[in-house]
């Protein structure tokens, strides 16, 4: 059993559900707001989409292609929301950025279930 499967499912559903909530408040608060950063916005944004799929990898294994869909959803979302807000503006680069971020680790979580899978 790996490390991520004894913490509880309860523990990971929270971790999910903030971290959804964060970077939501983050993509549309006032662009003048300083924020944490990598340095380059879209690395930005495929960070913040590969912890969130890695997390909810976490929380709904034998969903995952439902999960990565609902998280490309979500990040179109906060793209088209950040048209209606005075000081950001959505972009397709971004979107894509969360989407590189939602691959490498759907990626990543496939491989490891080819690992285990028996031959």
């Amino acid at each position: 059993m790996s490390p991520i499967q004894r913490v509880p499912r309860r523990y990971l559903l929270g971790t999910f559900w903030c971290a959804c909530i964060v970077i939501g408040v983050l993509a549309l608060v006032p662009a003048t707001t300083p924020l944490p950063s990598t340095g380059w916005d879209k690395s930005n944004h495929a960070l913040a989409f590969a912890a969130l799929a890695f997390t909810g990898g976490a929380c709904w294994p034998a969903n995952l292609v439902r999960m990565l869909v609902g998280l490309a959803a979500y990040g179109g979302a906060i793209e088209i929301a950040q048209t209606f807000t005075e000081t950001r503006f959505g972009e397709w680069g971004d979107w894509f950025a969360d989407l590189v971020g939602l691959l490498v680790v759907a990626v990543y979580l496939a491989w490891r279930r080819g690992r285990r899978a028996p031959y």
